[in-house]
């Protein structure tokens, strides 16, 4: 089970963009996330008319390890390790280390 999904609000605890939050857009493999506003670059882009680009300089937001966001605990308002619990019936589902709380409630 992920501790991190697409949709989760997490922080970024090391690199050049600590201490920003941001929403996880997307997955990009099982190590990298895009998370939005984190890791943002300027893109240079050349115009292509058969797809319909424009040429110019666009922002992007590139992928981060995962090792390097942590998930925001909206109880504390700081980052947060995940653990994973079993529940009865043998579902599983997140919980924040510091209080226990459900992530997904």
């Amino acid at each position: 089970m992920n501790r991190i999904k697409k949709g989760d609000e997490v922080i970024v605890i090391s690199g050049r963009d600590k201490g920003k939050r941001g929403a996880v857009l997307r997955r990009v493999d099982d190590q990298h996330l895009v998370v939005e506003g984190v890791n943002r670059v300027k893109k240079h882009t050349r115009p292509n008319p058969m797809k319909g680009i424009t040429g110019g300089i666009v922002d992007k937001d590139l992928p981060i390890h995962i090792s390097n966001v942590a998930l925001f605990n909206p109880a504390t308002q700081k980052a947060d390790r995940v653990g994973i619990k079993s529940l009865d019936g043998g579902r599983k589902v997140r919980v924040f280390k510091s209080n226990g709380e459900q992530v997904d409630a």
